[in-house]
C-alpha cells in the first residue's frame, strides 16, 4: 500500500530535504522517520530540489529541534504546537527524549488525514484538522500548560498584517506563550519570489519579509527573546562537504541575514 496515496506533492518537499541530508550529511541532521518513509515517496519527489535548497530546509528543522529541546527541558510538562504541520516528523525525532511533552499538529483536514494514514495513532500525540488562521485549534489544546508555538515555512505566504492578527490572537488564546517561526528578509523574498516566477509556479509567490526582528516583535505585542540565522552550525561542521554553489549561498545568507528563525515570547512584559 503507498502510504501516500492522494497526498499533494508540495508537502513531499520538506520531506525530501530531510531524507537527502540525513543521507549526505548525517553527522549534522539524521531523520530516522523520513528515511524509513522514502520508498513512499513518488519518483519525482525531489523534482527542483537542490543540495542548497535542501540544507535551507534543514537547518529550520537543526535549529527549531534544539530550541523545542531547550523549552522542553525549561517546562517538563509542556505543549509543543506545529502549525501548519504538513509531514513533519519532530515527533520522532524529539519525543523519546522528551517525555514530558504533549505534542500537537495542526493543518488542513486533508493533510491531517494523510498524518493518520501515514503515522497512525501515538502516545502524548495530539492531530487537529483545520485552517491554523480560524484559531478554532487552540479549543483543543490545554492552555494550562505552558506552551510553545512553531510554525516553519508557512508564514512567508501570507501578508504582513494577516502574520500580525494570527500572533495576536495566539497570544491571546495562551497569554505567555512562546513561539518560534523563520522567516525571509524583504530582499531575500525579492530574489526568492524572482525565481519562482522564472519556474512559472507563480500561485507559491510570498509576501510576507523581515527586516527589523525586534520592530516587528513589537508590532504583535510580543517580546523578541531571540534571532538567530540558519546556517552557523552547518558552516561549522560541514566546511567543503559541502558544494561550492551551497557554500556560498550559506555565506551570503548569513552574512545578510536573509534567513531568520525568530523565538517570541506573547506578552509585552520585559523579559
Amino acid at each position: 500500500m503507498n502510504k501516500f496515496e492522494g497526498v499533494a506533492n508540495t508537502l513531499f518537499v520538506p520531506l525530501v530535504a530531510r531524507i537527502a541530508i540525513s543521507k549526505e550529511f548525517p553527522e549534522y541532521f539524521v531523520d530516522q522517520k523520513a528515511l524509513e518513509l522514502e520508498p513512499y515517496l513518488p519518483e519525482d519527489a525531489a523534482k527542483g530540489s537542490s543540495q542548497y535548497t535542501n540544507m535551507a530546509s534543514v537547518a529550520r528543522y537543526y535549529n527549531m529541534d534544539r530550541m523545542v529541546t531547550a523549552f522542553a527541558k525549561a517546562h517538563p510538562d509542556c505543549n509543543v504546537v506545529y502549525l501548519g504541520a504538513g509531514l513533519e516528523t519532530a515527533y520522532d525525532r524529539l519525543h523519546e527524549s522528551l517525555p514530558g511533552v504533549h505534542w500537537v499538529e495542526c493543518d488542513l483536514p486533508e493533510v491531517i488525514e494523510a498524518r493518520r494514514k501515514v503515522f497512525g495513532e501515538r502516545k502524548r500525540e495530539t492531530t487537529i484538522p483545520g485552517d491554523m488562521f480560524q484559531m478554532g485549534w487552540t479549543k483543543e489544546v490545554d492552555g494550562s500548560r505552558p506552551t510553545l508555538l512553531i510554525i516553519s515555512g508557512v508564514f512567508q505566504y501570507f501578508h504582513e498584517e494577516e502574520v500580525i492578527a494570527f500572533i495576536r490572537n495566539c497570544k491571546e488564546a495562551f497569554p505567555g506563550a512562546e513561539m518560534i517561526f523563520d522567516a525571509t528578509s524583504e530582499s531575500g523574498l525579492k530574489f526568492t519570489n524572482w525565481f519562482i516566477k522564472r519556474t512559472g509556479n507563480t500561485s507559491a509567490l510570498m509576501y510576507f519579509g523581515i527586516n527589523d526582528s525586534k520592530s516587528f516583535a513589537e508590532k504583535c505585542g510580543a517580546v523578541l527573546l531571540e534571532e538567530k540565522t540558519f546556517f552557523p552550525d552547518a558552516l561549522r561542521l560541514l566546511g567543503k562537504k559541502l558544494n561550492l554553489v551551497t557554500r556560498i549561498s550559506m555565506k551570503t545568507a548569513e552574512r545578510k541575514k536573509q534567513v531568520l528563525i525568530l523565538h517570541l515570547k506573547l506578552d509585552e512584559q520585559k523579559v
